[in-house]
């Protein structure tokens, strides 16, 4: 008899190492392993589960089954990969997101892939807001491998938030965390999808892709940004901070959530019909990938003290003098540090991975005419807007900003969910959180 006990994740990382240390020794496994399939050897418990002699399993399965996981130990560079049989999920799912439909979207699409791939999974259904930030805050969080959402964006902002409100946020953050998108705007799913080789897709297209990288991708970094503002509360953001059209078109659309992602279609042509322009001061620290790993902080402390943002100032004091600063009416103000916008706003094609240490600066002063609005909401469908010459229209990539609204009368952003308007402030953290992606063709083991 042949017996095997169920392996976890870090087996298969030691396995990992052994592997391309012994490669002679590695070669011979295999010939051992063709020898016993072509012999047939029958096999007793595998895996831990107890399988009857009378059911005559030969060593082919388990040929293709070490085969199989070895392909995804190796496969990748970097983080390793997820083996499906070792991951208990934890998947956040809001029942009332987009159109309503997410538990009956999980159940059709999502759960099935989970089971397929002997993944475990522990199904939460939030019942009311800020529950999913209490429950990663509170909750011992060693009983699960990846937190899954299945939500729009909104609830892995409270998911985010919740890590960060630990007290030994410095690991919690490193949690893994899934996008299944069923919201409306389904931003970090669209990116994961497009930074993991997928065309872009919306619905269900996107949903199943996003399961199966939940179920065959790998750990990324994804980049954290800290943000500051006026009343002295922090937060922690995924993806965007966004002021004026933006930030408008995003909230006032909520009327037609039934509507799903057409909602802000709607909401933008609305908006342009009566454009709004704000007083304020924007500030920035021009970077790129080049300084990114050099300027956007090292490891963050493990001793439970609060993130340093060394970039920044409080924000009662002027920003530093080798900053940049414009004053100006505004139509709109975006700062971006994921590829996607909306799961139909390619917004930074210039993204190529989650974790690139750098925030994509957009911005439109009041002289920016309606034509070039509609032209650049349009081509950002595809990822083009920047193809053309949009006048009054500045894109820069920034390792921290400032914002200060003259009034506090409009609509501020963060990762989509409304804020209070009053000056806020923030930097970029590279690769502090963690997600679940397929790294580009160019970062995998060949």
């Amino acid at each position: 008899m042949l017996y095997f006990v169920n392996i976890e994740h870090k087996d298969f990382i030691n396995g990992r190492k052994w592997w391309i240390d012994n490669q002679s020794t590695s070669n011979s496994v295999f010939l051992w392993l063709l020898i016993l399939f072509n012999r047939g050897i029958q096999l007793g418990p595998v895996l831990g589960k107890e399988i009857h002699s009378g059911n005559n399993v030969y060593i082919g399965f388990l040929f293709v089954y070490f085969c199989n996981s070895l392909y995804f130990v190796l496969s990748f560079t970097g983080q390793p990969c997820l083996v499906p049989s070792a991951v208990h999920v934890l998947v956040l799912l809001n029942p009332c997101c987009g159109t309503g439909k997410a538990l009956t979207l999980f159940e059709n699409h999502v759960m099935p892939m989970l089971t397929e791939a002997n993944a475990r999974f522990t199904l939460l259904v939030t019942e009311r807001p800020n529950q999913a930030y209490e429950v990663v805050r509170d909750q011992d969080l060693s009983n699960w491998d990846v937190i899954a959402v299945m939500s729009g964006d909104g609830l892995i902002y409270e998911v985010i938030n919740g890590l960060m409100a630990r007290q030994d946020w410095a690991d919690a953050i490193k949690k893994p965390i899934s996008a299944l998108p069923s919201g409306s705007g389904n931003a970090l799913a669209a990116s994961i999808n497009y930074y993991s080789g997928h065309e872009q897709v919306t619905g269900k297209k996107l949903l199943t892709n996003c399961a199966f990288i939940l179920c065959k991708g790998q750990l990324l970094p994804l980049d954290i940004v800290s943000l500051t503002t006026l009343p002295g509360k922090r937060i922690f953001s995924f993806l965007s901070v966004a002021w004026g059209l933006i930030s408008d078109v995003d909230i006032e659309s909520e009327k037609y959530r039934f509507m799903g992602y057409a909602r802000f279609s709607i909401g933008t042509f609305v908006r342009l019909t009566a454009l709004r322009t704000y007083s304020g001061r924007l500030s920035f620290l021009p970077g790129s990938s080049s300084t990114a790993e050099m300027e956007s902080g090292g490891s963050p402390p493990t001793d439970g003290t609060l993130l340093e943002d060394h970039l920044l100032v409080p924000l009662d004091q002027p920003v530093p003098s080798h900053w940049h600063t414009v004053e100006d009416q505004f139509v709109l103000v975006l700062a971006l540090y994921q590829s996607h916008l909306g799961a139909e706003h390619f917004a930074a094609p210039m993204f190529k991975g989650p974790g690139e240490g750098h925030i994509h600066l957009y911005y439109a002063t009041s002289r920016i005419s309606r034509t070039s609005l509609v032209k650049l909401f349009m081509a950002m469908e595809k990822g083009t807007h920047l193809d053309h010459d949009i006048p009054h229209l500045t894109h820069l990539p920034v390792l921290a900003f400032r914002i200060e609204p003259h009034e506090s009368t409009g609509i501020m952003t963060v990762d989509g969910e409304e804020i209070q308007c009053s000056p806020i402030q923030g930097q970029i953290h590279r690769g502090l959180g963690r997600v679940i992606s397929i790294a580009p063709k160019s970062q995998c083991k060949q």
